[in-house]
């Protein structure tokens, strides 16, 4: 593969030197802008922009809000999706707005992931590769929200394609230096992993200068999360181990299956005790593979290996630590993998459309056209099911905050109990913890707060309320029970 590099390289360099009209690029464009548009559109017709926002969400873009206090910042988070919803969450408290903003964003992200490959596919082999991607339902449910799983995606995509054509000139080594810190900004982490066979390959080849490079990039942006490691964490190993902590504990963990539960609209699947989704649901993630392979055996038959194995490597080494390091499972974990596959996927499919012998060709390509035909069907109904369930979450926990409001709960306030943190962004209020990944308080320093500030907490209807909160008045609420205490209200 790292031979065929070179050769790729090479043909880049003969490719550009044989232009001779400067409206080449720009035509190779439009079918990639008009996909990344199609894209921003689906978002803001299918999931609605008034969805309300998820759990972590909320922790996100509290960091930056001025509708809540900062919720507690886990030691796997960073600080990546705060500073991408600042222009929008620092001053407006509107999440329609905020998913219209974060649409257009994810659009034009695809849609530069996508030109970073230019000249190692045609134009037609990457439009629809974004098509693929961007017509999945997880790809789609989370490009407008704030989380940082899908700019990974689209960051690792850009990566690979910027290092293949690291030596056509000074844009590509930017462009790799701006993804591999996009990447490390939004998830340190997973950018080591997406990036692995990069590193690799440059110390295999000794490509020093392209290697730097995307160190450079790696470096910048994970480097606010290293910072906080020692000034908030005690140390860059301990925020490690709180993480792993958090995460169920890293190590040998099948979670092949967990993914398939979590395809049938599952966000998160822990633990994953269901059964297995309609294998109609699945299909088409078994397919995905073979259909990289495909794309694999492909190029190495053009002799043209290196554009095809490259994103194929980084995409397997992405998956591997959520299919086989973590016990538990949820479809956006996977994202970066599926972006990645989707260049060998859409070359395979343009090999079956016109390699077989003219007679055969009508065949398949109505069979291909069937076949993609059901799997958008089974992406929609997937993606309608999952944003009408999760619509409801968010307004349950939206009339629970109304409910807290004429309680006498309000602002400053603090929640705590189950679902505390995002109810608690709901209603304005901070929230506490006192076990559990997001512990950061005591029992004792909730009891003296709600001596002189309004505190609420959540209870399983049916269970008994912590110690402080006897004597507590207490009310019926979305199938909890509800114990507050509003100092001077009498209640």
């Amino acid at each position: 593969m790292a031979g065929s590099a070179h050769a790729t390289l090479a043909g880049l360099r003969r490719e550009r030197g044989r232009r001779t009209s400067a409206g080449s690029e720009p035509r190779a464009a439009v079918p990639l802008a008009v996909v990344a548009a199609a894209f921003t559109v689906a978002q803001l017709l299918l999931v609605r922009p008034g969805m309300g926002l998820g759990w972590d969400e909320t922790v996100y873009v509290s960091q930056v809000s001025l509708k809540a206090p900062a919720a507690f910042f886990s030691a796997p988070r960073a600080r990546g999706v705060s500073v991408l919803v600042a222009p929008v969450a620092s001053w407006s408290t509107s999440t329609p707005l905020l998913r219209i903003y974060l649409a257009l964003l994810s659009g034009l992200a695809l849609f530069l992931a996508l030109r970073a490959w230019r000249g190692l596919f045609p134009a037609r082999v990457l439009a629809l590769a974004g098509a693929l991607f961007a017509s999945l339902w997880v790809t789609l449910f989370y490009g407008p929200q704030a989380m940082p799983n899908y700019w990974v995606a689209v960051a690792a995509l850009a990566a690979a394609g910027c290092f293949l054509r690291a030596g056509t000139g000074r844009p590509a080594l930017w462009g790799l230096a701006v993804s591999g810190a996009l990447t490390a900004w939004m998830r340190p982490m997973d950018a080591v992993w997406a990036v692995l066979p990069l590193l690799a390959l440059g110390v295999a080849r000794r490509r020093w200068r392209t290697l730097s490079v995307l160190l450079a990039g790696l470096a910048a942006g994970a480097l606010e999360w290293v910072i906080e490691a020692y000034t908030s964490y005690g140390g860059l190993a301990h925020r490690l181990s709180q993480g792993s902590a958090i995460q169920g504990g890293l190590g040998w963990h099948l979670a092949v299956t967990d993914q398939l539960r979590s395809l049938g609209g599952d966000t998160l699947c822990r633990p994953c005790t269901g059964g297995l989704p309609n294998p109609v649901v699945t299909l088409w993630w078994f397919a995905l593979p073979a259909l990289a392979v495909l794309g694999l055996a492909v190029a190495v038959r053009a002799r043209r290996p290196a554009a095809t194995a490259l994103p194929l490597a980084c995409a397997v080494s992405a998956a591997f630590p959520y299919l086989f390091l973590i016990g538990y499972a949820a479809p956006r974990f996977l994202l970066p993998a599926y972006a990645l596959l989707a260049l060998p996927v859409a070359d395979a499919l343009g090999y079956l459309l016109t390699a077989p012998r003219r007679p055969w060709r009508p065949v398949v390509a109505t069979l291909l056209g069937l076949g993609l035909a059901g799997h958008l069907a089974v992406q929609l109904a997937v993606l309608v099911h999952t944003v009408d369930r999760t619509t409801r979450a968010h307004q349950a926990w939206s009339r629970t905050a109304a409910a807290l409001h004429r309680l006498g709960v309000r602002p400053p306030c603090l929640l705590t109990g189950d679902d505390a943190l995002p109810v608690a962004f709901y209603t304005g209020c901070s929230s506490a913890a006192t076990d559990g990944p997001n512990t950061n308080s005591t029992a004792d320093r909730i009891a003296t707060t709600a001596r002189r500030t309004p505190v609420a907490v959540l209870v399983p209807a049916g269970s008994r309320p912590p110690g402080y909160a006897d004597g507590w008045r207490s009310a019926p609420l979305e199938g909890q029970r509800l114990y507050y205490s509003v100092p001077g209200s009498g209640r």
